[in-house]
């Protein structure tokens, strides 16, 4: 068998596993069910092995099957990456883009931006997914993804996009109708705005002793961040939220800071993630790089 029809099965055979049927993955390769499993098939008789256990209901993988297709992503992805490093100097960034994003980062950074992205490189599209549940970035065929926070254990390319940090804030309304906190203990007789969860209740503070956690509490809360930022510019309290959230506001003066001096920013990193091999994809280096480029002007 040569190369080029070994890498097909394998394609083959991840898309089986990604989309959980014959049928669904018969659609996007472009075959019918049968040729489909009969491919798979000629793939055990040819590995003596069985790679998939088939019930009327689903389809599992067996142990010889979890090690293929763990080999096969990772052959799948080298013949991609070596295909971008010869074409690369000379190729334009073309292609299909599939992101994922959080919601609070698509709103206030990606989607201001992304018109940009698609007039300087017409010959890419691109697919934006936002949500803030964790992926899987080769199951669901994701080129890239943009999260906020520390990294935990991944195999994952990550490239860092910036550094972001938390601001006190509220809205002249808000302050005019119940003043302003002058230190943080006055916070417990405000209305703050708080994501769900004991650890976004407690608002850390600098003081003589080193660092104090302040307990908040308010009449609203919400786990998304881009309705509490809405309801902080609405009057309706004191928020704690990522500066890159509140830059607009800011500079349009229908947010302004509290307690900066006292505040704990509590800064955490953002990250542009990509499968390993295929970060240098020129559509995908030319789209974490202009990230680079936004979230700089952004700081």
């Amino acid at each position: 068998m040569n190369h080029s029809a070994a890498s097909a099965e394998m394609n083959a055979f991840v898309r089986v596993v990604e989309r959980g049927s014959f049928a669904a993955a018969a659609t996007d390769l472009g075959l019918t069910p049968s040729a489909l499993s009969k491919l798979v098939t000629r793939i055990e008789h040819r590995l003596g092995v069985r790679l998939l256990t088939r019930t009327t209901r689903k389809l599992a993988l067996t142990d010889e099957g979890e090690l293929f297709v763990v080999r096969s992503r990772e052959i799948l992805a080298s013949i991609e990456a070596a295909e971008a490093e010869v074409t690369a100097a000379s190729e334009q960034p073309r292609g299909h883009l599939r992101i994922s994003v959080g919601t609070a980062l698509a709103k206030q950074i990606l989607g201001p931006a992304l018109p940009v992205f698609l007039a300087r490189y017409p010959d890419i599209s691109v697919e934006l997914n936002v949500s803030d549940r964790q992926i899987d970035l080769v199951a669901e065929q994701v080129d890239v993804a943009i999260r906020s926070g520390a990294l935990g254990d991944s195999t994952l390319v990550a490239r860092k996009l910036t550094e972001a940090t938390r601001v006190i804030c509220a809205s002249p309304l808000y302050l005019e109708k119940h003043g302003s906190p002058l230190v943080p203990a006055d916070l417990l007789r405000h209305n703050c705005l708080t994501l769900p969860g004991p650890q976004w209740l407690q608002w850390p503070f600098h003081t003589h002793e080193g660092i104090n956690r302040l307990a908040v509490s308010g009449t609203f809360t919400s786990d998304s961040a881009d309705l509490l930022l809405d309801m902080a510019i609405a009057g309706l309290g004191i928020a704690r939220l990522a500066d890159f959230m509140v830059a607009r506001a800011m500079q349009q003066e229908t947010l302004v800071p509290l307690l900066k001096a006292s505040h704990m920013p509590e800064s955490f990193p953002i990250h542009a993630l990509t499968v390993p091999g295929r970060h240098r994809a020129p559509r995908i280096r030319a789209f974490i790089d202009f990230l680079v480029e936004q979230f700089g002007r952004a700081a």
